[in-house]
């Protein structure tokens, strides 16, 4: 079976200057590989007509299929569909159905002339539909090779690919079966864990691979294979998967996509266990991460910023002797920030955090990266001093948020 090979063109300066995070090649990458199709370049392009138009002769000569987002907007700089009617020899022409989506988004509304430029689509495309906006896709064939425009504004991308990019696709070739499976675990390093599962991945099949992705405190196993036979395919992948979770069972977080925030929200569900948080140096983002998982009101009851001693000492009950005896960042404080966060929020387990994020205030005792930490329950706490070894804060502040979320997963995992 031939490989079915993709490329990814995005298309804006605002791109190259960094002003936008590309987010789209990412999104499009991985939802080609669920359907068997290789996205093996991704080329980030600027408005300039020469240069687009060269990059499209370079990736459809090594691609069976080229994914063009950005450009289709109704100002000056919007110059994919203009190019692309050169490219492919043909006119504009006035699309029913891109009329009739302008004016069902505008209701009453007065319509810009510019908007009733996006009504109008290349004479030799399919048409996409865009239902999240105003700018539709384009599909054009030429010499066996596939080309498909796309607004650049990700929700609305993000609708024409599932809607029809890959039905489309899906239809066109014989695609083998890509699977993957992804293990998420905490505590240990990259290389920590190689040294673990070193005979496993010897001998894993040549056909399957195994991928470390790290992260802050974090490490994503995934192992992918291909073949013909989905079912074959999926047990084969799905025994050696628990073969290496089995090595890892001690720092496994989640086998199924979860992210640790995720894994953390069911797990509290499961055992119908509520949590507070006390926080000095990251202010708030243990809770603000805890809260983006949907459904976090069942189990996050609130949370408390004490970023002063005061508050340390007048809102969560932190002895003055404390503070001055062994200062803010120490056990003996976050250990009080865990009992005073119990008692002020009634929660059934409370995480605190307490630490020198940099990347100035640190000293010879107590250098920046420490940070301690505290999870309990009114019967038991648990605390654990940080060394981070960044000299940036954000990636401290991030380091510690993993650091903590992790102990909190660990600690709710052994209550029985």
């Amino acid at each position: 079976m031939k490989q079915v090979l993709a490329s990814i063109v995005t298309i804006g300066d605002e791109l190259l200057i960094g002003q936008v995070i590309d987010t789209n090649s990412a999104f499009i990458a991985q939802q080609l590989n669920s359907i068997g199709i290789w996205a093996h370049r991704r080329v980030a392009v600027g408005d300039v007509w020469d240069e687009i138009w060269e990059t499209l002769n370079q990736e459809s000569k090594i691609s069976d299929i080229v994914l063009i987002t950005g450009g289709l907007g109704p100002t000056a700089d919007d110059i994919t569909k203009p190019l692309l009617c050169k490219y492919f020899n043909t006119a504009l022409v006035e699309n029913q159905q891109a009329a009739d989506n302008i004016r069902n988004i505008f209701q009453e509304r007065e319509i810009p002339e510019r908007i009733w430029g996006q009504a109008q689509v290349p004479e030799s495309c399919i048409p996409i539909a865009n239902k999240r906006g105003t700018a539709f896709g384009m599909w054009f064939e030429q010499n066996k090779k596939i080309f498909v425009s796309m607004p650049g504004v990700p929700y609305e991308m993000k609708g024409m690919i599932t809607d029809f990019v890959l039905p489309e696709l899906s239809k066109r070739y014989e695609l083998p079966t890509i699977r993957y499976r992804t293990l998420l675990t905490a505590g240990k390093g990259e290389s920590a864990i190689n040294e673990i599962i070193q005979s496993f991945e010897d001998a894993l099949p040549k056909h399957i691979k195994l991928a470390y992705l790290p992260d802050l405190g974090k490490v994503r196993l995934r192992l992918t294979t291909s073949g013909t036979d989905a079912i074959a395919t999926e047990k084969e992948l799905d025994e050696q998967f628990e073969k290496m979770k089995s090595l890892l069972t001690d720092i496994t977080v989640s086998d199924n996509g979860d992210s640790m925030e995720e894994a953390l929200g069911k797990i509290l569900t499961e055992k119908k266990l509520t949590v507070g948080t006390a926080e000095s140096c990251t202010a708030g983002n243990i809770a603000h991460t805890i809260s983006s998982v949907s459904g976090a009101s069942r189990y996050l009851l609130g949370g408390i910023v004490s970023y002063s001693n005061e508050v340390k000492h007048n809102i969560l009950g932190v002895k003055n002797e404390t503070l001055a005896q062994y200062g803010a960042v120490s056990e003996q404080t976050v250990r009080e920030m865990v009992q005073g966060c119990l008692d002020a929020i009634q929660s059934d387990i409370a995480v605190a955090v307490s630490g020198i994020l940099g990347p100035d205030g640190g000293s010879e005792e107590k250098p920046v990266g420490t940070v301690w930490v505290g999870v309990g329950s009114k019967e038991n706490i648990v605390t654990k001093c940080l060394h981070l070894r960044y000299n940036n804060r954000q990636r401290n502040m991030d380091a510690t948020t993993n650091a903590a979320l992790n102990m909190l997963f660990m600690y709710v995992r052994n209550i029985h």
